[in-house]
């Protein structure tokens, strides 16, 4: 067999002549072309120094406002910190904490805890606090920006600065437990356009710190608070009461004492059972609180003994308490479930203590106002009870 052919090679064309350059064409840069890129690029160099200068500015500030959060010691300084730290460290007009708190709980600790009235005034519930979210876009990370949606600003209740905002989601796990707002008078503090990852990081840890701070309340208040009234305790009132007496001393002031008895309550106890006795109480803690201000401290002394602590007060103000106590618990029955109500009458003894400028012994003068209050107790239910007395002399 004929071994099998090869095909032809086909010959080899010479390549195409390159096509002469038009007018206006692209050259290869010059001396010229290669300074003037050179300048662009530096500029560009310049730029994006300042900018990695400032993002590295923002994350050391940053993280030292989210150190400063990690360090509160209780949920009063976390709110002062949130608060007032944060709208100095960043230079703000105005800084809110919109919490999802349905049953008041953290302002509760909060008033417990006898945080400033301003930083309280910066913290509020929200009802809303989903629907700002969805017309945030879901507030899955800060939003950013000047307009706020309608639903946004009746949500803020039209207390807008004005400027521009930063919206801060605080998520923890699952969940939103609030919203913390930044704003600025300038428009072009917050826009859509600057990066907002910093900012996102402070939200959870402000949310985390939030939550051990809470954590921390309910644990202090569980050992400082009455479990079936939720007045605070004996303990507590101690404590309270030599801390408002060094106060009155440094300002040269005073302190007000009210102890209560429940009038014939073992009669109560005896006729309706104990369950009816701890309605009583209940009710009796709730009446106190609806009158007293929030400066003031309630507390369940023990058995069926209440006190009312009032910082800064003075005889009258003990008189005029006594008597809207007598006359709240006088204005109508306590109910008793299904045994209808029970008129219950309360007797009160007033006393007033006025620190020397030299006294130093907190605990022997809080006693000695335990005592004197006691005794003007006495002398009201010695004198028919339903009625109050007040000592005439200040404890010195």
């Amino acid at each position: 067999m004929e071994p099998p052919r090869r095909p032809p090679r086909r010959p080899l064309r010479p390549p195409a002549p390159l096509a002469p350059l038009r007018p206006g064409a692209a050259r290869a840069p010059g001396p010229e072309g290669t300074e003037g890129e050179n300048r662009i690029l530096r500029a560009r160099l310049v730029e994006l120094a300042a900018a990695a200068a400032r993002n590295e500015a923002l994350l050391a500030k940053t993280q030292e406002r989210e150190l400063d959060l990690l360090r509160a010691g209780s949920l009063a300084e976390l709110l002062g910190r949130s608060i007032d730290g944060l709208r100095e460290a960043y230079q703000l007009d105005r800084v809110t904490l919109l919490l999802n708190d349905p049953q008041h709980e953290v302002r509760h600790l909060a008033t417990g805890e006898h945080v400033d009235h301003e930083i309280l005034a910066c913290v509020r519930h929200e009802d809303l606090l989903d629907a700002m979210a969805l017309a945030l876009g879901g507030l899955l990370k800060p939003w950013l920006g000047s307009r706020l949606p309608a639903e946004v600003v009746r949500a803020l209740r039209s207390n807008a600065v004005g400027g521009s905002y930063a919206f801060l989601p605080l998520p923890r796990g699952d969940r939103r437990v609030g919203i913390l707002v930044f704003e600025s008078r300038d428009p072009a503090r917050f826009t859509a356009d600057l990066a907002s990852d910093f900012l996102g990081h402070l939200g959870v840890v402000a949310a985390i710190c939030l939550e051990n701070a809470i954590n921390r309340a309910r644990l202090t208040r569980t050992g400082v608070t009455d479990f079936l009234t939720g007045f605070h305790n004996r303990r507590y009132l101690s404590a309270r009461l030599r801390e408002e007496l060094a106060r009155a001393q440094r300002t040269a002031g005073a302190v007000g004492l009210l102890m209560i008895d429940v009038d014939h309550f073992k009669r109560i106890n005896d006729s309706h059972g104990h369950l009816a006795g701890d309605a009583v109480l209940k009710e009796i803690a709730r009446r106190i609180a609806s009158q007293i201000r929030s400066s003031d401290t309630g507390a369940r002394f023990g058995g069926d003994e209440f006190a009312v602590l009032l910082g800064g007060g003075r005889a009258a103000d003990l008189e005029r308490l006594a008597g809207r106590l007598t006359a709240a618990m006088g204005a109508s029955p306590v109910p008793l479930g299904g045994e209808g109500g029970e008129r219950v009458t309360l007797s009160i003894g007033g006393a007033l203590a006025e620190p020397a400028p030299e006294e130093r012994d907190y605990r022997t003068l809080a006693e000695r106002l335990l005592a004197e209050a006691d005794a003007a107790l006495y002398r009201a239910k010695s004198g028919g009870r339903d009625r109050y007395v007040i000592a005439e002399r200040a404890v010195r």
